[in-house]
Order: C-alpha cells, then structure tokens, then sequence
C-alpha cells in the first residue's frame, strides 16, 4: 500500500531533534519495514505559518498526487494551512498527525493564537482521520475541536530498549532533555533549584536554545547549570547514563517522549503533573510510581525530598527499573498508526 508522509523539512535535521522529528522519522522507517511504499515529501518553510513559496511548492506537489492517494500530513505543515489542505482533502485521502495544538504553543498572542485554532479546526475537519500522540492528546483534541471521536484516534510514541544508566553520585547529577523553549518550563526548574543553594546539585540542560526565555541567560555562568544545546548520538547517551534523576517542568505537553526515554534507561522522573505526563510516567507493576508527580509550585520541594531521602531514592529507583521492562517499542506505534491509515483508505469522505 502506498503512502505519502508531508512532513516538515526539518525532520532530516539530526542536529535539531525534536519529540515531533523523532516520531516522524521513526514511522517512516517502521512503515517501510512493514512494506508499505512510503513517499516523502519534505515541506520547506517555516512551519505552521510558511511564506507564499513554500505554500506553492506543497500545492504543487499535492496537485501532482493520483485522486484517491492517501497522505498523511504532519499538523505542524497541515493545520496552518486550510487553503491548501481542505480542497486536497475533497480529492486526497488525508490523515492528520498531531503532535501539539497550534495554539496550545506557550507565549502565542490572543490573536495568533485565535487565528491559528479556527485554521487547525478547519482542517481537522475536512481530513478523514486524525491521529494524536496519546490517549488524552486524542480526547482533548476531539473535544476542543468539536470532532467525531470515531475520527480522533491515538498513537502513543515507542522507545528503544536501552542499558541501564549508571548516574553519577546516585542523587546529584539532574538531567532535562527539552528545547528550551517557554513550554518546557526551565525557568520553572531553575527557579525552583535556586531556593536549595545549600544542597548539592548539578543540573545538564540538553535541546536547542533558540526560543530560550531572556532571564535564562543569567544562568550561563552558573557553574552548577549546563546548557549544552542539542545533543544526539552518543554524545547524548552519555548524558542519560551519567543522570540520577531526569527532571522535566513542562507546562503543557501531549505525551512527553523524552520521560520514557529515561525511564527505559531505569531513571526516576520528576515532572509537573501536567495531563498526559502521569500517565506516560505510569507505575510499576508493583503500583510504585518511578518518579514524583508534582505541580510547578511543588518542584522545590520535591527536588530537596529526592536529594536529602536515600530511601526514597531507592524507592524511586526501583519502581524505575520495574517501568521499564513495561515500555512498548516503536514497532507498537507503526501498527497503530498503519491501522488507521488502512482503515482511512475505506472510509467515506468526511461531511466537514
């Protein structure tokens, strides 16, 4: 069966990772694997908001598609662009991939923000299926978005199994692996860090710093702070193995990918209690919760009980390494995502 994958072009930038480009990549690869005939193409631009060239290379590359071809669209390319996409979709079997809202971004103007929203939900509505990144992404999309929830489904990111990572003191060394951008709350982290001053701590920020918030740079020369930038590779195997606790103060998210990443390397996780992130930490088979669920107000607290309670450590630690033997792979997210492509090809074209 063939498929055509509109992805952004920055997915092919290894240097520039991101949760969305390693889902992309991943399903890519995997449908290929199960012999699918898999035809990308890479729309050039700044995404959601592209200028009028990159809107007439995706449009003619669309144009040049068979009626009937099914396409699956990134919602970072797709939803901004209803002009383009809901008039494919009258000709095009067109499935939707939505890793985040438009407008559910941090920091967007009530206008941006507005006009973003009535675009994705134009779009939404025209495609004839639409697939988010877990359980509770897919309900809050179909809700907030009025949708079908026959035409909303779910397919939850994979992880590799990993080796157990070895830490560094067993308390210390705290890792965050995040674009530093406004959503993932670094500053809620750093600020949350700097009322323990008297406790030892070293926290290693990995993820692109080109959205940081200003007031971060005061951080640069904080010897206990490290932004390294993004990492891949080795270099950043490296740092999961060397961590004791992964930390992540995000403000919104739709899965939190880089929490199982951590998890399938035995690393206890403290994060917001944000929706879906209890969720993805999940529990042990024993009920034990490998990390501490905590609201951002929390997050001082939490990091002195981890830092100063060896049991509670170990606990943690424990209840991390019962997790990971819980995780599916990515094969698990490929024939998820297969089926609903499969399925789109029988369906009817949607009403909206």
């Amino acid at each position: 069966m063939r498929v055509h994958l509109v992805w952004p072009a920055g997915i092919a930038d290894l240097a520039a990772p991101s949760g969305g480009n390693v889902y992309d990549r991943r399903v890519s690869a995997g449908l290929s694997s199960l012999g699918w005939d898999v035809h990308e193409i890479l729309a050039g631009g700044d995404w959601p908001r592209p200028d009028a060239a990159a809107l007439a290379e995706l449009r003619t590359a669309l144009d040049h598609l068979d009626s009937g071809e099914l396409v699956l669209f990134d919602g970072l390319v797709a939803c901004g662009i209803p002009e383009i996409v809901v008039p494919a979709a009258r000709r095009l079997r067109v499935v939707v991939l939505v890793h985040l809202r438009l407008a559910a971004e941090t920091g967007l103007a009530n206008d941006v923000r507005d006009e973003l929203d009535r675009r994705e939900r134009k779009v939404l509505h025209s495609a004839h299926a639409v697939v988010a990144t877990s359980p509770w992404a897919a309900s809050e999309l179909a809700s907030h978005h009025n949708l079908s929830v026959n035409l909303v489904h779910s397919a939850d990111p994979g992880v590799d199994s990993s080796p157990l990572a070895r830490g560094t003191d067993g308390a210390s060394q705290l890792l965050c692996v995040a674009s530093v951008t406004p959503r993932k709350g670094h500053d809620l982290l750093i600020d949350a860090l700097s009322t323990i001053n008297d406790l030892d701590w070293r926290l290693v920020c990995v993820g692109a710093l080109e959205q940081a918030p200003a007031h971060l740079s005061q951080f640069q020369n904080d010897s206990r702070i490290e932004f390294v930038g993004p990492l891949h590779g080795p270099a950043l195997e490296q740092r999961y193995d060397a961590a004791d606790l992964f930390v992540l103060a995000s403000r919104a998210e739709t899965y939190g990918m880089v929490v199982t990443e951590a998890l399938a390397r035995g690393i206890p996780v403290l994060t917001t209690d944000v929706d879906p992130l209890p969720q993805t930490v999940g529990r042990a088979p024993d009920g034990g919760v490998p990390g501490l669920l905590v609201p951002a107000t929390g997050l001082a607290t939490a990091l002195r009980n981890w830092l100063t309670d060896a049991d509670l450590r170990e606990r943690l630690r424990k209840a991390a390494r019962d997790r990971r033997d819980m995780l599916h792979g990515w094969e698990h997210t490929t024939n998820r995502l297969a089926a609903v492509l499969t399925q789109a090809t029988r369906s009817s074209p949607p009403s909206g």
